[in-house]
């Protein structure tokens, strides 16, 4: 890390957690260590650049502090160095979410990723000095625009007030609103990361320079070729291998997107498997459609010519 420059380019995939029944565990479900890291392993060796571990669709909500903590340690020991681990540290206060940066430096994590306070609606202030107290962990910061789940909005001007801090390097941009990749970008000195992966195509054009990813967890070696064409502007390229992929990828901005995703890996036979609660099984009409929109997404992938892909 030199400056603010944090290289995040590439495909860093928020990876899915797997259960297993267990009837000692949370909710009958234990942790499945073993299956995550080679689901690590395989995203590497498919041409992701790294994984983020305890990211939403991580659920790591769902976990407790010795699930949360080891998950970390698993990526970095599956990595091994082969790529990035950059770890969700979310929490309800900078107490909580500092403690997880720290752990995370601890466990060998490359950096952060950070939500503003969950569960509070933060002010400006309030939101700057949170991310002010994560960064004491010492640990590059990709801050995280979710407005929907925080009900905080890291607007661009809100951005350029948190890149004043030397360890924020970037902002995972999952607002929907492709106009502010520009705006951001003229007002700090601070990378745009696409967040929601049915806008991929739109930020990458406007200069997001990296992909903090969900869909890639059922199609890594697509979702890298898209990227990579991306960058040497081979947009026609990217955009065929887009159009296949773009309505399962609209899943990752809806309620459901964990269940639909770990649906989308039993499908195309990766092991996906049960969420803990708060989430529930898909109901029949969602699970209709995911399967309707990732058998479109394969036979589409699979009609193209290897150029594309």
């Amino acid at each position: 890390m030199t400056g603010k420059r944090f290289d995040l380019g590439g495909v860093i995939v928020a990876t899915a957690l797997p259960f297993k029944a267990d009837d000692s565990a949370p909710a009958g479900l234990a942790v499945d260590y073993d299956r995550y890291a080679e689901h690590c392993e395989w995203l590497i060796d498919n041409g992701c650049r790294g994984v983020g571990p305890n990211g939403s669709l991580g659920e790591y909500s769902s976990l407790t502090d010795e699930e949360r903590r080891r998950v970390v340690q698993v990526a970095v020991e599956a990595v091994g160095g082969r790529g990035l681990v950059v770890a969700g540290v979310h929490g309800a206060g900078w107490h909580q979410a500092k403690h997880w940066a720290e752990l995370a430096k601890a466990d060998g994590a490359d950096g952060v990723l950070a939500l503003p306070p969950t569960l509070y609606r933060a002010s400006e202030e309030q939101v700057v000095d949170h991310y002010r107290h994560i960064a004491e962990a010492g640990l590059p910061m990709m801050i995280y625009n979710n407005p929907f789940d925080t009900k905080v909005d890291l607007v661009p001007r809100l951005v350029a007030k948190i890149a004043e801090i030397d360890e924020v390097v970037a902002v995972k941009e999952f607002s929907g609103d492709v106009r502010r990749a520009f705006e951001i970008r003229e007002l700090c000195d601070i990378d745009v990361i696409a967040g929601a992966d049915d806008v991929l195509f739109e930020l990458m054009v406007d200069g997001a320079v990296g992909w903090f990813a969900g869909f890639p967890n059922t199609f890594p070696a697509e979702s890298v070729a898209i990227y990579d064409h991306m960058v040497a502007g081979r947009y026609d390229q990217a955009r065929e291998l887009y159009k296949q992929l773009v309505a399962v990828f609209r899943w990752d901005s809806r309620t459901e997107f964990v269940q639909a995703i770990k649906l989308g890996m039993d499908m195309v036979g990766r092991y996906g498997g049960p969420c803990r609660p708060p989430r529930g099984p898909l109901t029949p009409e969602h699970e209709q459609q995911v399967r309707a929109d990732m058998e479109r997404a394969v036979a589409g992938v699979a009609a193209l010519s290897p150029a594309t892909v």
